[in-house]
């Protein structure tokens, strides 16, 4: 009786050994199935990385038409947007004063010219004295002749200052004419007729009467934020997007740096100056503009999506399937933007790798593997590797 109970406890021991066997294995492999890896090839082909930046449309040759004198504006011609020739009346300053000054100007330089004229024949004079007087009076005659040359000298520096005096008066008076000094387009114009203008400070409200720009100048000023600023080097290919006109893009090249930066609500930036490759007539100045300025580029470069990056102690690697498993391999890292990332050596086109694994369970990804994630890899987590067609679905089976 005892050998027969015996025998079915072992018995029964052996049927729950077997079934919890078979429980595991099933649910391992259950599990297992229930892991996909989404994959995309490693390919080649043209990197790069850039800068974003903003700002606007500037003209680089400006000319301020604002003239120094007083007086007030009459007979303006022309409006915003008119084109203009060198030399074109803008407009006319009333100030009768001005002819009056240069008048006298002038009648100050012809009675210094005439109190020359004595001043020399007084010199003559005393030279003449001087010479035919005897020992005992050439002691007073010299005097008389030191004080005729230094009244000659004071003579002409009158003349000369008198000069200048009439030129600067006719000057003035000739600026009652404004006219372009360039050919252009008119910008702005800040006056009216009737408007008063002062000598220290022309305009309505200050401002300058009238602006003209060559529009065949315009340049894209962005400012770009001080963290990207060092990556930023002049001579660099930039493409400028003018929001305003859908579609427009153009081409261009990093000309100028500000060395010193700005601040704004914390935030500083540096200026930037972009000269176009080539215009469009339906950009104006001021118009607000969007720019990418290459930092860098690879023409032949081996590139994966920047989502399938991991790191482990200190070193970048990726997963790689070999067949139905996924492999680590090291890899040395080249240049990189949000999406893609250029590999220098550890991948080869080609060669598929897994950029996230897809857990029906517990929703995970397969970069989130602790502290094996990278910052750039949890950067791009949010966006996706982007730009890579051809992406496999593999399951592990």
């Amino acid at each position: 009786m005892k050998s027969i109970r015996k025998k079915y406890f072992w018995i029964i021991l052996f049927l729950l050994a077997a079934g919890t066997g078979y429980y595991l294995y099933s649910s391992a492999n259950s599990e297992s199935k229930e892991v996909r890896y989404v994959t995309a090839r490693a390919q080649k082909g043209p990197m790069a990385t850039s800068v974003s930046a903003s700002g606007s449309i500037i003209v680089d040759q400006l000319v301020n038409v604002d003239p120094r004198i007083s007086g007030t504006v009459y007979g303006l011609a022309v409006s915003v947007g008119d084109s203009v020739k060198k030399g074109q009346l803008l407009f006319m300053i009333d100030n009768d004063e001005l002819s009056i000054d240069a008048d006298r100007a002038y009648s100050s330089y012809l009675q210094a010219m005439a109190s020359l004229e004595n001043a020399k024949a007084n010199k003559k004079e005393a030279k003449n004295v001087y010479e035919d007087s005897n020992s005992e009076e050439k002691k007073i005659t010299k005097k008389k002749l030191d004080a005729a040359e230094i009244s000659v000298e004071v003579a002409e520096r009158n003349v000369k200052t008198s000069w200048k005096a009439h030129q600067n008066a006719l000057k003035n008076a000739s600026e009652t004419r404004a006219v372009s000094t360039i050919d252009g387009t008119v910008i702005e114009i800040n006056i009216e007729n009737g408007d008063s203008l002062n000598d220290s400070s022309s305009g309505n409200g200050d401002k300058t009467p009238i602006i003209i720009g060559d529009l065949g100048t315009v340049k894209a000023e962005v400012q770009v934020n001080e963290v990207d600023i060092s990556n930023v080097k002049v001579g660099q290919t930039a493409t400028v997007a003018i929001d305003a006109i859908d579609g427009l893009s153009l081409t261009g090249k990093v000309e100028k740096i500000d060395a010193l930066g700005t601040t704004n609500s914390g935030v500083v930036t540096y200026g930037i100056v972009i000269s176009l490759d080539s215009l469009d007539d339906r950009i104006r100045p001021g118009m607000n503009v969007s720019a990418e300025i290459i930092t860098n580029s690879k023409e032949d470069a081996v590139i994966i999506p920047s989502s399938a990056i991991k790191t482990r102690n200190g070193k970048n690697y990726v997963q790689v399937m070999n067949g139905q498993i996924p492999e680590d391999r090291q890899i040395e890292i080249g240049i990189t933007n949000n999406t893609r990332t250029e590999i220098v050596s550890g991948v080869n086109e080609g060669d598929n790798i897994v950029t996230r694994a897809v857990d029906s369970h517990k929703s995970s990804n397969a970069n989130d593997s602790g502290d094996e994630k990278s910052d750039l890899q949890k950067s791009n987590d949010r966006n996706g590797p982007r730009g890579f067609p051809g992406r496999d679905m593999m399951i592990r089976m």
